[in-house]
């Protein structure tokens, strides 16, 4: 009878150095507002490790906190069941400092900043900080989706690893990740993040390095008219929203998603788009821009195109 050999387990361990590397394991995120917050749920709940960066323990705090809340809410509402929230939040850590992105291998930029000025410096700063903390062949990645991937990854050492992943976190039901590669982004990269997109259970949208991408140019467009059919008097608000969604099969009509993802955000999504293009067709509504001035945001603020109550939901 052969002998048989029993080998220790750990020879295939992920650290195993004998032993191809799994693609993604550890994912880091940098800025863990509502985006990140969005970003880290999708990733963990595929059983992956996620680290995000914050700037205090408080807004740490405040990321798990309303993490936990979401998660509830997903049991309320989607059928998650309260084991599943436990293993999803004990894959979820938050940190304060750089160094403890060691061992990522793919980081995803997700700060907010006001200026544009602002955001690409900001963006700037962190990949490089990132760089200095993660290994050579780890990815770097920014959720940005207005201000372009070479730009950001320009000064630095090792240009080939940046690439643009929007995840569409305002309508987490969808299927599909958009993909930028720069104009330094190698081509070894670009497939790596195409699969891990695959392993996440979403669709890679394959774009061309463009401001706003696919989506958000065709969103702002589209909202930009539905105000002027609103302002002409042609339809009401709340028509020319149910004209989208019962009659074009949106998830959300224009005035209804606007307003989940921010009227801030939108309107500066609008301003790079048309400081990029120089296209009237980008300049943000005036009835957008009264809005904002008002600080009627949208649901974060409680009142936007239509208002809410303090769960979010639309008051009739």
């Amino acid at each position: 009878m052969a002998e048989v050999i029993i080998e220790p387990i750990e020879n295939y361990g992920l650290s195993a150095k004998n032993r191809p590397k799994q693609l993604f394991s550890k994912v880091g995120i940098v800025g863990c507002g509502t985006v990140g917050q969005n970003i880290a749920m999708l990733i963990s709940q595929k059983e992956l490790e996620i680290v995000f960066i914050e700037l205090s323990d408080e807004k740490i705090h405040l990321a798990m906190k309303n993490i936990e809340q979401e998660l509830d809410n997903m049991i309320e509402h989607w059928g998650m069941t309260t084991g599943e929230k436990r293993a999803i939040l004990s894959r979820i850590s938050g940190y304060v400092g750089y160094e403890h992105l060691k061992g990522c291998d793919l980081v995803i930029e997700s700060i907010r900043s006001k200026t544009r000025e602002r955001r690409i410096s900001c963006r700037k700063e962190v990949f490089k900080n990132v760089e200095k903390y993660v290994s050579t062949d780890a990815i770097i990645a920014t959720n940005s989706t207005t201000i372009v991937i070479t730009e950001l990854s320009s000064e630095l050492e090792n240009k080939e690893r940046c690439v643009s992943l929007h995840f569409l976190t305002n309508a987490p039901s969808a299927r599909m990740i958009e993909v930028v590669r720069g104009l330094y982004t190698s081509d070894d990269v670009y497939a790596k993040v195409t699969k891990f997109i695959t392993m996440l259970g979403k669709e890679a949208i394959l774009c061309q390095e463009s401001p706003g991408l696919v989506s958000v140019r065709l969103f702002v467009v589209q909202l930009n008219e539905a105000c002027e059919v609103l302002m002409e008097g042609v339809s009401t608000m709340e028509d020319i929203d149910k004209t989208m969604r019962i009659g074009l099969g949106q998830a959300l009509g224009p005035f209804e998603m606007a307003d989940k993802i921010g009227l801030d955000k939108v309107n500066r999504w609008m301003e790079n788009l048309y400081n990029e293009f120089g296209d009237s067709k980008y300049i943000a509504s005036p009835l957008i821009k009264k809005l904002v001035r008002a600080q009627r945001l949208g649901r974060i603020s409680g009142i936007g195109f239509y208002a809410y109550d303090e769960e979010g939901k639309k008051i009739s």
